[in-house]
């Protein structure tokens, strides 16, 4: 525990620039800080490039204290467990929507608390506003290109009332690099990580089948006229939109454009079979939630979706219809659909399937 000399925040720390740019600031404002670090599966290193490693490097850099947090079981029950299973029903899942929801605003949030910290912190780039009846909203980043607010969407009132995100104001990346130089950092020149934390080398489809964990069962792929043209390796190897790797000679592109995994199907056809004019979603979450039944919205189908005009009806069971106000390619079930008006995040849930008319 952290004896108590004012409000204390405790940094989620990866050991990247960001996280390490984020301490580093609030420190340098004044404020008490510790740094957390979550160990969510065996380390491919222990060394130097870890990252439990380099938030250790960091925070002693800072002269704050750090912890590990071992939360390796939840991880794998939580989010790995899900992306296998997600896979082995045919969706294309988006694991880090699912942690930032359970694991590290709810996990490790809570570990915060343990430790005697008031609020945490993260290197997201997404912005955070309170309105004058106590309401939080989470905005996108003032840099657009790096914003996250998608893979936040989630997150609920009471989660955001006890975080905060001072790189939403940042004008790009350089600026945090400046920060990081200006700082001293030894991951200052750290590159940026891209891929799926437990995804070794983002080859995703070894990850499936390392161990026997998914085993890929051989079987058809299909026109959309039902004609058999080719065959697969197992269904997990496919998503929605895919075209590379069919292995399928064709007169015309052919893209994926359904994934049967209860009947072991692929189904491809041109572009044109990929356009929908809508969506169906489940697992919602609220972040400000709907005055009606039925509403105008914008929303993101993936994260680098540009946001387009929809209109949103919520459905008795919880789920929502969604339909574009122009056709959408590649809907993709699994994936998250993320609601905004203007800048505004409204909450998000998860693709069940493609509600074409």
């Amino acid at each position: 525990m952290v004896d108590k000399k004012g409000p204390v925040i405790a940094v989620a720390m990866s050991g990247g620039v960001d996280s390490s740019v984020t301490a580093a600031l609030l420190k340098s404002q004044g404020h008490e800080v510790i740094g957390i670090t979550m160990q969510l599966f065996a380390p491919r290193s222990a060394g130097s490039g870890s990252a439990a490693h380099d938030a250790a490097t960091v925070a002693k850099h800072l002269g704050i204290p750090h912890h590990v947090i071992d939360l390796v079981a939840n991880f794998h029950e939580l989010i790995i467990k899900d992306f296998i299973d997600e896979y082995r029903c045919g969706c294309t899942p988006n694991p880090c929507v699912r942690c930032n929801r359970y694991v590290k605003f709810g996990l490790l949030l809570d570990q915060a608390r343990e430790l005697g910290a008031d609020m945490l912190a993260t290197g997201h780039y997404v912005r955070k506003t309170v309105d004058g009846a106590g309401v939080c909203h989470l905005r996108q980043a003032r840099c657009i290109g790096k914003d996250q607010s998608y893979f936040l969407c989630m997150l609920s009132q009471e989660q955001l009332a006890r975080v905060i995100f001072p790189l939403g104001e940042m004008e790009n990346k350089e600026e945090v690099r400046r920060l990081a130089r200006g700082f001293h950092l030894p991951v200052a020149e750290k590159g940026d990580s891209q891929e799926v934390c437990f995804i070794p080398n983002d080859d995703y489809v070894l990850f499936l089948e390392g161990g026997g964990v998914l085993k890929g069962i051989p079987g058809d792929i299909i026109h959309v006229d039902g004609r058999v043209i080719g065959h697969h390796r197992g269904t997990h190897r496919y998503t929605i939109g895919q075209r590379k790797g069919l292995g399928i000679a064709w007169s015309k592109p052919l893209y994926v454009t359904a994934i049967d995994s209860e009947h072991n199907l692929v189904v491809v056809g041109e572009e044109q079979y990929l356009a929908v004019d809508g969506l169906l979603a489940a697992e919602i979450g609220w972040i400000v939630p709907p005055d009606a039944e039925e509403f105008e919205a914008t929303c993101k189908i993936r994260y680098r979706h540009q946001p387009v005009q929809c209109h949103v009806k919520l459905l008795p069971e919880g789920g929502c219809a969604v339909r574009f106000d122009e056709p959408q390619k590649a809907v993709t079930p699994g994936q998250s659909v993320v609601f905004y008006r203007d800048d505004e995040v409204l909450g998000g849930g998860k693709i069940v399937r493609p509600n074409v008319s």
